[in-house]
């Protein structure tokens, strides 16, 4: 079976690619290799994957683990005759543009990553049909709403950024394809993905890189906060189980008088993935601490524009539908995390 990975050179691209190519698909995936920051961290992704860096060029097939193309979203075009290529069975989208702080001085990208880049996505599955196309939206279309634990029938019209909105966007646009064309979707609202490989603007990277380098860093809302932090072998794990279940179309359980925004009469449906069990972040920075062996040096600032002050999952409905609940514990993850930083940075 062949699937697609988008942002197959990214943090969970990667980890979802490898456990993809064990189980035994064909895995072709894409990546711009854009510098939102260290090309070096991706390319040693795709070198972890048996892809030689050294050659690759735009828009040319690398063989390694995986069949790798150097191909940006946006390049319509080359999109649709990447599906036509390959027939895939599946696709899975995970490029994006990345990053809630971001999108307050950047937002333009957000537009053109996410919304037009999966809007090729879309008319590329429109021509050349997949049995299944999952997609990763994220936890930060909960915006405004204080319901806590966050579940997917609740309403998510009021987003805190761009990048939250355009995630939302993403929702929708499947929504009118699941449709009007009858592609199968799944929208899975990721909870705040850590471990090995994680990008450099991530919190657990950015703090490890200053307790290691004896350098204060910023916690926001004075610390204050919790999130839901979700191990990234427990997010692939539960992709992989999802791919092959699509959303089938007429589900008996959409009322359109009282509309479930997480189901429809369309072959659409949307998934929580969590670890259902909220830290704060006091804990979250003490178990790097604990990992590392030593304390950090905190400077306290007040909540940033865009963050919400905790997010906590309901993955009731993930758990029914593929029979798995992450439960990595953030000392495991983090002494994965940290273990493969201090390889990647040895001096």
């Amino acid at each position: 079976m062949k699937v697609l990975v988008t942002g197959a050179a990214g943090f969970i691209g990667h980890h979802l690619s490898k456990l993809l190519i064990k189980e035994g698909y064909q895995v072709v995936g894409i990546d711009n290799i854009n510098n939102y920051y260290d090309p070096n961290l991706k390319l040693a992704r795709l070198e972890d994957m048996k892809i030689n860096t050294d050659h690759i060029q735009y828009n040319v097939p690398v063989e390694g683990d995986i069949t790798f193309v150097k191909l940006d979203l946006t390049d319509k075009e080359e999109i649709k005759n990447l599906f036509k290529k390959y027939r895939f069975d599946f696709a899975v989208n995970l490029a994006a543009q990345a990053g809630v702080r971001y999108s307050l001085i950047n937002p333009h990208s957000y537009v053109d990553s996410n919304i037009t880049g999966f809007l090729n996505i879309l008319e590329a599955c429109r021509a050349y049909p997949v049995k299944h196309l999952v997609y990763a939206s994220s936890s930060s279309v909960y915006g405004l709403n204080e319901n806590i634990p966050f579940k997917t029938s609740h309403h998510t019209a009021h987003p805190l950024a761009m990048y939250a909105a355009s995630k939302k966007a993403n929702e929708m646009m499947a929504h009118s394809y699941s449709q009007l064309y009858d592609i199968p979707t799944t929208g899975l609202r990721f909870f705040t993905v850590y471990g090995p490989w994680g990008r450099p603007d991530m919190a657990l990277h950015i703090f490890t890189k200053a307790i290691v380098e004896d350098k204060e860093f910023e916690v926001f809302n004075f610390g204050k906060m919790s999130r839901d932090f979700t191990y990234v072998d427990d997010i692939v794990e539960s992709v992989k189980r999802l791919i092959p279940l699509p959303p089938k179309p007429n589900n008996p359980d959409f009322d359109p008088k009282n509309p479930n925004p997480a189901i429809s009469s369309a072959p659409y449906q949307l998934f929580n993935v969590g670890n259902n069990s909220p830290v704060a972040l006091m804990d979250y920075v003490q178990a790097i601490e604990a990992a590392l062996g030593k304390k950090g040096k905190i400077v306290y600032k007040e909540i940033q524009p865009g963050d919400v002050p905790s997010t906590y999952a309901d993955v009731q409905p993930l758990y029914d539908y593929i029979d798995f609940k992450p439960s990595t514990t953030i000392q495991e993850g983090i002494k994965a995390f940290v273990d493969r930083y201090l390889e990647l940075n040895k001096s």
